[in-house]
């Protein structure tokens, strides 16, 4: 047994209860791990309290529901942190009041937290993580949890386009072989849409604007949003089906959430590095998918013109490389 493995194994034997948290605005690697690794450890050890924490979304009900607390025994008990970087973007309350926690992530690292750390970046996503930790210990498997699984990790890679290696096709075999998924349920769960995102993305086909470095970039009302019957959360998880248009290297779309006092920006790029930028707003990510919570509008402003030079620094790097070949 791997020491990593062996070491999140240990403590996972080590503890009665056990909270298992990911970022906040989750999506289904957030998800997939997270309630993945809960009824691993459940099947594994019926005793153990296991508790999957953290706001609810209602487009990832199939997930299963989550748990809702009043207290946690920040002392005693065992919090492992999923597919998240930073200390604030755990969610769960009081976070850095757990004396004994696990870090699983894929993305760079940004904060140091936990006591055993594993993180390995060019993972496609924390599910396979969490996937090999089970596959490496005597942590039990199932069809459900194998489904969790897979809808995690093709999630994430967006159907294999991206962070996709052949560690990860030979994994997702495995997983389809001895758990027989049915593939074709799995996907249409994680990508059936509903009348009014369709509509949704059609408003933002139309509205996208693209400047002459191949910067894109839309701001929605929430009041836009609200008027086509679809809820804030819509627009995030549209992003990546904006990819591979000949026109566009950077995508941006900003979204207002009026209760929270928060502006939402997800990035997508297909060129130009853009974790850094994010960063600088206290954002942060992939190299090319990352996001960015702010409740300043002029540091939008801001990102948005740093994301266009980032494009047009990038179109002239290419002009070069052409010119002297």
């Amino acid at each position: 047994m791997n020491n990593i493995y062996k070491s999140i194994y240990n403590e996972i034997k080590k503890y009665k209860i056990i909270y298992i948290a990911r970022h906040i605005g989750p999506d289904p690697d957030a998800f997939g791990s997270q309630m993945a690794l809960k009824y691993s450890i459940k099947l594994t050890f019926p005793e153990k309290e296991v508790y999957a924490l953290g706001a609810s979304v209602s487009r990832f009900k199939y997930f299963g529901k989550l748990d809702k607390l009043e207290s946690y025994d920040y002392e005693n008990g065992l919090l492992i942190v999923c597919d998240t970087p930073d200390n604030k973007r755990v969610d769960i309350e009081n976070f850095l009041s757990f004396k004994h926690v696990i870090k699983i992530d894929h993305h760079p690292k940004v904060d140091t937290f936990g006591s055993i750390e594993y993180i390995r970046e060019n993972a496609s996503s924390a599910s396979e993580l969490v996937y090999e930790i089970i596959e490496n210990t005597k942590l039990k498997n199932n069809m459900e949890i194998a489904g969790y699984l897979y809808m995690g990790i093709f999630a994430d890679t967006n159907r294999f386009l991206f962070n996709t290696t052949s560690e990860t096709f030979e994994l997702v075999s495995k997983l389809v072989k001895n758990y027989k998924l049915d593939i074709e349920s799995l996907y249409r769960k994680v990508y059936a849409k509903p009348l009014c995102e369709v509509r949704l993305m059609g408003y933002i086909a139309s509205s996208l604007k693209v400047d002459k470095y191949g910067f894109a970039s839309i701001e929605i009302d929430d009041d836009v949003i609200a008027s086509l019957g679809c809820d804030i959360s819509a627009v995030s998880n549209m992003i990546n089906d904006f990819n591979n248009i000949n026109e566009i290297l950077v995508w941006t779309f900003v979204s207002y959430d009026r209760k929270n006092n928060l502006y939402k920006v997800n990035i997508r790029s297909r060129g130009p590095v853009i974790n850094e930028i994010a960063s600088k707003y206290h954002g942060g990510g992939h190299k090319y998918a990352s996001g960015v919570r702010t409740e300043i509008k002029e540091d939008v402003s801001s990102l948005l013109r740093d994301l266009s030079n980032a494009c047009k620094e990038y179109k002239e790097m290419e002009e070069d490389n052409n010119g002297n070949n």
